[in-house]
């Protein structure tokens, strides 16, 4: 997998700063619309992120969803 781009590493959510929530795969399908998500963008520690773009946190593979909320997607390899 030599192809694979390095992707940000953002840390921990900093419980003072701005966050999307965070969901397990599973419980993506689960999510209420009415939860005032929506966003078109998800947060990290008051950094903005594009529907689709993945980052890490500690060991952690999130993928920003459709509905302005971070999807965990798997581990990051190191």
């Amino acid at each position: 997998m030599s192809d694979v781009k390095q992707l940000p590493m953002v840390g921990a959510p900093d419980p003072e700063l701005k966050n999307s929530p965070i969901f397990d795969d599973t419980d993506a399908d689960e999510l209420s619309l009415d939860l005032e998500l929506e966003s078109g963008v998800c947060y990290f520690n008051n950094s903005t992120y594009a529907i689709g773009d993945y980052v890490c946190s500690g060991s952690e593979m999130l993928r920003c969803e459709e509905r302005g909320v971070w999807v965990r997607e798997g581990s990051c390899g190191h």
